[in-house]
């Protein structure tokens, strides 16, 4: 809330009167930088979560990968064997 306060003085020898106003208690921005550093607060949130997704993404695929390098050479093992085993037989 603002408060105000007048003061005037006498006129003084050429007849003029001074005024003087003194407004306190305005806005002083604080709502503005609250506004501001709450606004980061929320985009650093986003970032990291995408971040955080982008990580989980990245480790799933890895282990997808490696997966299926792993049934390959499981199928490669296989087919030699079978190879082994027909050579064997003959």
């Amino acid at each position: 809330m603002s408060e105000e306060r007048v003061t005037s003085q006498p006129a003084d020898s050429a007849g003029t009167t001074h005024t003087t106003v003194i407004r306190e208690g305005g806005s002083s921005g604080t709502g503005i930088i609250i506004a501001v550093v709450l606004l980061i607060a929320v985009v650093a949130g986003i970032y990291l979560f995408s971040q955080n997704s982008a990580s989980e993404n990245a480790k799933n695929n890895a282990i997808a990968d490696a997966a299926s390098n792993v049934s390959s050479a499981a199928n490669k093992v296989g087919n030699a064997a079978e190879d082994t085993a027909n050579k064997a037989a003959n």
